[in-house]
């Protein structure tokens, strides 16, 4: 299959095959930096949560170095806040809490995904508008005199191709949305599971109606805070 073919195929679309390349480019643009960002959050969440599961008890302190160690991990912020109102908050008052900062950090994971799921919808709708135009020129044909059958036929064929483009470019998008939707779930969870173990490591913590949380007497087995690479 030559260049020279592959422009005729795409001319013979009227420029929808063209259109397609785009949203199938962008399509993939989409799919690498996600699938990059949400395993780099997924495997970083793991090992933060690992490490929170060490502390049988936590200071505000353990939970900033925590958090710092992995600033840009959503479980980041939910250590965040659960260290800025400790001793000051009331265990259903800062479950509350973290389920707002939950619902805050949910739009970023599932973010430009909207973009794979028109692609599934818009690609083979494009490719089969595009195979009615071929249509039109396959079967024009037929109006010149002494026009000869394999024309028509040959004519067919070429506009096929942008239906089976579009649907190539579908089940892309489809299998890569199915996959990005999944380990948005998992991380999701992951945010529940650092909230539970939170709230059950400040259960019982002192709390204070007014001043900085004091720290209590007994010490609480460490944190690992070791970077995760």
């Amino acid at each position: 299959m030559t260049m020279h073919y592959l422009i005729h195929l795409a001319n013979y679309s009227d420029g929808v095959l063209y259109l397609m390349v785009v949203i199938l480019t962008v399509a993939l643009a989409v799919i690498i930096d996600r699938s990059w960002y949400l395993r780099r959050t997924l495997l970083q969440g793991n090992s933060l949560v690992e490490r929170l599961g060490t502390c049988h008890e936590a200071t505000r302190a353990q939970l900033s170095s925590l958090a710092a160690t992995a600033p840009d991990l959503p479980e980041a912020v939910l250590l965040d806040v659960a260290a800025r109102h400790m001793g000051v908050t009331q265990s259903e008052q800062l479950a509350n809490r973290l389920d707002e900062a939950t619902l805050r950090l949910a739009p970023a994971l599932d973010r430009r995904l909207w973009i794979l799921d028109t692609t599934v919808t818009l690609a083979p709708l494009l490719g089969l508008f595009g195979t009615i135009v071929g249509m039109f020129h396959a079967f024009s044909v037929l109006s010149a005199p002494g026009h000869a059958p394999t024309a028509v036929t040959g004519g067919i064929a070429d506009a096929l191709v942008a239906t089976a483009s579009g649907l190539f470019v579908a089940m892309t998008g489809l299998l890569a949305f199915n996959a990005l939707n999944n380990k948005v779930r998992v991380i999701l969870h992951q945010l529940d599971l650092v909230k539970t173990m939170l709230l059950n490591r400040l259960d019982g913590a002192p709390v204070l109606l007014s001043g900085p949380a004091q720290v209590a007497n007994h010490s609480p087995v460490a944190c690992q805070t070791a970077v995760v690479k």
